[in-house]
This record gives structure tokens, sequence and C-alpha cells, in this order.
């Protein structure tokens, strides 16, 4: 094999680790502009198949969003600032940020699973999450309604939900191909009433498939991951959101043996209604792009594999959704590629 093909599927194993099932509260869509899916977590070489045994990845994630109108009036809807039957005022606008730390441990197994390579995820998070609204607030007591202008804020430092993931991938020359299963467990620290939190309150389930076309050669690399989103009904609040469709995507070349560079992207559109919205939001899909630049780097720590990568989004085209920018910065750790391959999934690619 290769050697920069070796390290290649490494670094495939660091990325899709680390970026599996990323599912922070601040993220933005659906009920009160939160979504399960992270976009952005998929990215450069997903479908590469990677070193069998374990590997653990760790994300710094760091984002700054905005909103105003709709998507800021929902916050406040969740809240409890106003019942249902109030007129809801518009003239709102929503400010959040989050840091948070990801980690996500992974075994990779040997056997071959239908002729492909079987991995399985359970990543967590911990951090910090603050939202605040400001303008024309609302409050309803029985049939009385008071509005005023004024602010709210909130913060939280906590825990958030569990992420299973099972990925299986499939390796043909310089193309690769991935399927995914993703689910949400809801235990995070979440309040209805809080205007921040570290869950979304409710379970979701996620499928899709990605592919990578990787050249050792001429060290050119693209691929995309797509999937769709179905989310339960948050009991907290009676809440449903639509189903969801997003697709990340990155390209990348490298520059050395060690060292690429590149730019990622996502689209994310949510393709039905929620239902449980105050009617006034009407069916609140939400939609965003988001684009940016990546860097990443490879290199030995003992007898394992390391890597380092940044990528940064910013987001455009939002509807019924915060947006801004956010950032990754991984650091993953897997095991060192065995001088010679055994499972079919590598003999392909050897030449």
């Amino acid at each position: 094999m290769m050697p920069i093909l070796a390290k290649v599927l490494r670094i495939g194993c660091a990325v899709a680790t680390a970026a599996l099932a990323l599912c922070p509260a601040i993220s933005r869509a659906d009920e009160s502009g939160i979504s399960f899916w992270l976009p952005g977590q998929e990215g450069s070489l997903a479908a590469t198949p990677t070193t069998p045994g374990w590997s653990i990845g760790a994300i710094y994630y760091h984002t700054s969003v905005n909103a105003s109108g709709a998507a800021a009036a929902a916050r406040e809807f969740q809240v409890g600032r106003f019942s249902p039957n109030v007129n809801i005022n518009l003239n709102v606008n929503l400010s959040g940020q989050a840091d948070l730390m990801f980690i996500a441990p992974t075994y990779t197994f040997a056997t071959p699973v239908f002729g492909g390579q079987l991995s399985a995820t359970m990543a967590g998070v911990f951090g910090r999450n603050s939202a605040s609204l400001a303008g024309t607030l609302t409050a309803a007591a029985g049939p009385i309604v008071v509005t005023r202008d004024g602010f709210l804020s909130d913060a939280l430092t906590s825990y958030g939900d569990l992420y299973p993931t099972l990925k299986l991938k499939w390796n043909q020359g310089v193309n690769n191909y991935m399927v995914y299963a993703a689910g949400d467990i809801p235990v995070g620290d979440y309040n209805s009433m809080r205007l921040a939190n570290l869950g979304i309150g409710h379970g979701a389930i996620d499928v899709g498939g990605g592919y990578t076309y990787f050249n050792p050669a001429t060290g050119n690399e693209f691929s995309g991951v797509g999937g769709f989103t179905y989310n339960f009904i948050n009991p907290d609040t009676n809440y449903q959101s639509g189903i969801d469709f997003h697709f990340d995507w990155g390209t990348s070349h490298f520059m050395s043996k060690q060292l690429f560079v590149g730019l990622v992207g996502y689209a994310y559109q949510q393709i039905t209604d929620d239902f449980g919205q105050n009617p006034v939001l009407g069916g609140f899909r939400s939609r965003v792009l988001g684009i940016g630049p990546q860097i990443g780097y490879i290199f030995p720590i003992g007898e394992n594999q390391a890597f380092l990568g940044l990528k940064g989004y910013r987001e455009f085209a939002a509807e019924n959704r915060p947006s801004g920018w956010n950032t990754w910065l991984t650091f993953s750790i897997s095991e060192a590629a065995p001088t010679s391959t055994v499972t079919p999934t590598k003999r392909m690619i050897t030449k």
C-alpha cells in the first residue's frame, strides 16, 4: 500500500470518528431553531476505509449565531413567555454562542460485513451554551397580556445527549462508498423553559450515505455525505420537528504526505412542516448553506497515528433559523496501519 494512502486511511478514521454524530443544542433548525444533525460534522475522506481497532476523536466546536423575526420568536414561544393564543410580536432578536467539546470513541471491525468495513461509535458532549433575546417581549398570565421592550438571557455549562452511530464502508480503487445510521439518546441537560440547553429533549434517527473520490497519485480528494433526519415528539412540549435533509461536502489536496488544504461546505433543508408550532410561524421549515476553508496535518504519536485539523464555515441563505459562523478543531488518535492488509476492503486498493 502506498504510504500516502495508508496515512489517508488513518485521516479518514480521525475525521469520521471525531465527527460522527455531533448534535449540540445551539445547532439550528426545527423546534425553536434546534436540530439533531449538526451541519458540517461530515467532510473530507468521510467514506474512506479506516484502520481496524480502537480510535478516539475529540472536537472543540465554537459557534456564534444571530436571528430575528420568526426564528427568534420561536425561541421565546418555547420557553413559555406567551400562550398560543397571544398575537406574537416578531420584533425580537436572538443571539447564541456555544463552546463545546465532543468525545467520540470508535471501534472498527476487522471482519468484513456485507463485503465492507463496519464501525461503531458512541459520541458525547460537554460544554457551555448561552442565548439571549432582546426586543419586544410578550408575557401572558391568564387573560392578561403584557408587552414590553426588554432582554432575556440564559447560559448553561453541562453535558449533552448521547449519539450512537454505525457506518459501513466499501472501497473500489479511487472510489469509496458508505452508508450510516445515527441516533439521539435524549439524556442531556434539557429544560423546555430555558433559553439555553445541551440536549434537544427528544429522540431522533438519521440515515444516509456518502461517497469519497481519492486519487493517491494526484493527492486530490472529494467527499459528499447526505442523509435524512426523522424526529420524535418532544414529550415536554408536544412539538414534533419535521423531516430534514442535509448534505455535507469537502474537497482537499495533499501538499505533502502529511499536510492537506481545501474547502468544506454544507446545505441543510427541512422538507416537511413542524407539528405543534404557534400558527404565526407556519410550517417553520428551515434552511441554511455554509462554506469555508480547511487544513489538516498527520503525525505519529509513539506507535499510533494522530490527526490535527481545523475547518470553519460562514453561513448564508438562512431561513427560519439563526445563522452565523462556526469552527471545528479536531484531534484524534488511531492505531497505525499494519504493514500488510488482509481484509478484502484494503486489498482492493493495493496495487
